[in-house]
């Protein structure tokens, strides 16, 4: 297989990954905005967000996970110089945080087996939040490599770090309220 069709393979289970995390944590903030719901509304609701967590853990994220990371290793493979690329170090430190965000998504699908997700709505929204930045900073990593000033992309990952923090605010003020 040559590079280029391993590298085409990692980004689409990359793209698969991401989407994963993104409806994921949308499910687990439902799951947890069901808890105010009368008890019978509650039961179907939070039932039904389990069923569609437990899928999308089990049969995209999971293995998008495992999918992304065999051709990314197979891409080190066919080029083992990238290891020694500032970039490259700095986004498997990236993609390590991402596995270890994918471990505390397993860890909250597992509360929402046992009823209740014990972290606060507004902390979910954030932690939600946290799979654009991971995003944003790999694309830009990848892309600009080492063109990328990395104190110009700390403070732009700390500007949009905070304006989405603002945004959720926001919502939580302006929007749940209603």
């Amino acid at each position: 297989m040559s590079y280029l069709t391993i590298k085409a393979l990692h980004l689409i289970f990359v793209i698969c990954w991401f989407a994963g995390l993104f409806y994921v944590g949308r499910i687990f903030i439902y799951f947890k905005e069901a808890e105010t719901k009368p008890q019978k509304e509650k039961l179907i609701l939070q039932s039904q967000f389990l069923v569609m967590g437990k899928r999308l853990m089990y049969i995209i994220l999971w293995p998008s996970v495992l999918l992304t990371s065999v051709f990314g290793w197979a891409m080190i493979i066919k080029n083992p110089a990238l290891l020694e690329l500032d970039w490259m170090k700095v986004k498997l430190v990236l993609v390590t945080l991402l596995l270890f965000y994918v471990v505390i998504c397993q860890f909250f699908l597992n509360q929402m087996h046992n009823g209740i997700i014990k972290t606060s709505e507004f902390k979910l929204r954030l932690f939600s939040e946290a799979a654009t930045l991971f995003l944003i900073s790999l694309v830009f990593i990848a892309t600009l490599k080492n063109n990328i000033s990395w104190i110009y992309a700390t403070l732009y990952f700390f500007i949009v770090s905070v304006v989405l923090m603002l945004l959720v605010r926001m919502y939580k003020k302006y929007i749940l309220k209603k």
